[in-house]
Order: C-alpha cells, then sequence, then structure tokens
C-alpha cells in the first residue's frame, strides 16, 4: 500500500500526519523545521512508510 502523508505547511514549521489506509494513522503527527535536518528527517519517515 502506498502511504499518504499530509502536511499542513507553515512559516519555519510544517506538521505532518501519514495514513496507511481510511482513518489508519501511522505514528503520531510530528513537526518539522524547515531546515536541511528537518527534511532530511521527513523523508527519513517517508521511506520508514512506505516500507511498511
Amino acid at each position: 500500500m502506498i502511504p499518504v502523508i499530509g502536511l499542513d505547511v507553515a512559516k519555519g514549521e510544517s506538521q505532518v500526519q501519514t495514513f496507511l489506509d481510511k482513518k489508519q494513522p501511522y505514528k503520531k503527527s510530528f513537526k518539522v523545521a524547515h531546515t536541511l535536518e528537518g527534511l532530511a528527517r521527513l523523508l527519513d519517515f517517508i521511506k520508514e512508510a512506505e516500507d511498511v
């Protein structure tokens, strides 16, 4: 299954929530800073969710 990732983009950071199926969240939502480190964290999370 392909995960659905929702991003609530705001100035300085974004809120991330992922769903594996309808109304089935994958882990808890979290914030990602708009920095190289934050985007690297988001990429790692996306790769992890794809492997589930």
